[in-house]
């Protein structure tokens, strides 16, 4: 059973992490005023032009102030809206890119933005009475990211979707994330055809866990090689496809894949889920967290699978919170959950933005889990 630990403890400690990721990453593009991105490192490096571009590091930021501003943290919406502007701006004045997984991942945060605002026209959330740009949908954006992906689901290889416009590689970390906003979309054949490709292609029979992808061999599609490194980011989007789909079939295969990432993905004789390290990696396990708690809550799953997927959760975000550290006013979370954070991160050191965004995630998927439960 899970600690009976209040609501309110929980959504206090996602709104730290989000306050000290909002303090020591959120910066305006080249000083323009309208404008928010995140740095990728802190303290933020004194440039005369923009650091390097983590597009979909951009997405998940999206995508959890979307969850702040579900559990009705004031502000969190308008910052997402300026976030998904600005991607656009530091994007040459363009949604796409050259990634499909990079744009099914922000597919699937702004969809989720839109979703929150009022369907009346004209109408906007309040933003306090300033004179800042108030929420607004971007359906322009969102048009475009779902045509690439489109555009990216082709009948090599027998399916799937192409990780890059190279058009050599078919992954899931373009496959799962563009199936579930297909889901959520409305179009659902096209979803579920790219999750029966994973499960034919790219599903492990000995972990119950979705392997990376498949390359072409040279320059033809004939010839193909599974790429096999199992990756825990992957197994999220997937399942939420899974559940989001629903049915017989998919929902056993939900309930297996959260029986496989309790075996497979967590630390030994632990609930505690497994993290990668830093940079892209450091994304990774608070990604496979936000959609256990969707998993957590669901009312199709039996209850020992959401029992399961919530103690996932709850563990993560229990080790992170207890390894976090403080740097002058704002916390600091570990990379390794069951390390503390002062052992990666001394003072003075700088921190990385993807760790931080990833113990975000999972606390924000803990404070999820709890209000679910009741």
């Amino acid at each position: 059973m899970l600690p009976e630990q209040p609501l309110h403890e929980i959504q206090a400690r996602a709104d730290e992490a989000a306050a000290s990721v909002t303090s020591a990453f959120a910066r305006p593009l080249l000083g323009l005023p309208g404008t928010r991105l995140a740095s990728i490192e802190s303290p933020v490096p004194q440039r005369l032009l923009p650091g390097p571009w983590h597009y979909w590091w951009q997405a998940h930021y999206v995508d959890v102030l979307v969850d702040a501003a579900l559990r009705g943290v004031p502000d969190a919406a308008r910052q997402a809206h300026l976030l998904i502007r600005t991607i656009r701006l530091r994007n040459g004045l363009r949604a796409t890119n050259w990634y499909f997984d990079d744009m099914a991942w922000l597919a699937l945060a702004v969809a989720r933005f839109d979703a929150l605002l009022p369907s009346r026209p004209g109408r906007r959330p309040d933003d306090g009475g300033s004179r800042r740009p108030a929420a607004r949908p971007h359906p322009r954006t969102l048009a475009a990211l779902t045509n690439a992906l489109r555009s990216a689901h082709t009948l090599e290889f027998g399916g799937g979707l192409y990780w890059n416009r190279r058009r050599t590689f078919k992954n899931t970390p373009a496959t799962g994330p563009a199936a579930l906003h297909f889901a959520r979309s409305g179009e659902r054949e096209r979803a579920q055809a790219l999750v029966d490709w994973l499960n034919t292609h790219l599903l492990d029979p000995g972990t119950g866990l979705y392997l990376d992808g498949i390359k072409a061999v040279g320059s033809s599609s004939a010839e193909v090689v599974v790429e096999r490194a199992v990756y825990s980011y992957n197994q999220g989007p997937v399942l939420g496809a899974l559940l989001e789909l629903g049915g017989p079939a998919n929902l056993a295969r939900a309930a297996e894949l959260i029986d496989s990432v309790q075996r497979e993905l967590t630390y030994d004789g632990t609930a505690t889920l497994r993290t990668h390290g830093t940079g892209d990696a450091g994304l990774f396990t608070g990604i496979l967290g936000r959609y256990l708690a969707l998993a957590a809550v669901s009312p199709t799953l039996p209850a020992d699978r959401r029992e399961q997927a919530a103690g996932l959760v709850h563990a993560t975000a229990e080790a992170l919170w207890a390894g976090r550290t403080k740097q002058g006013q704002r916390t600091v979370f570990s990379p390794h959950p069951l390390e503390p954070a002062e052992r990666h991160y001394p003072a003075g050191t700088g921190v990385g933005l993807s760790t931080q965004l990833s113990a975000w995630m999972l606390l924000e998927a803990a404070a999820r889990v709890r209000r679910g439960l009741g």
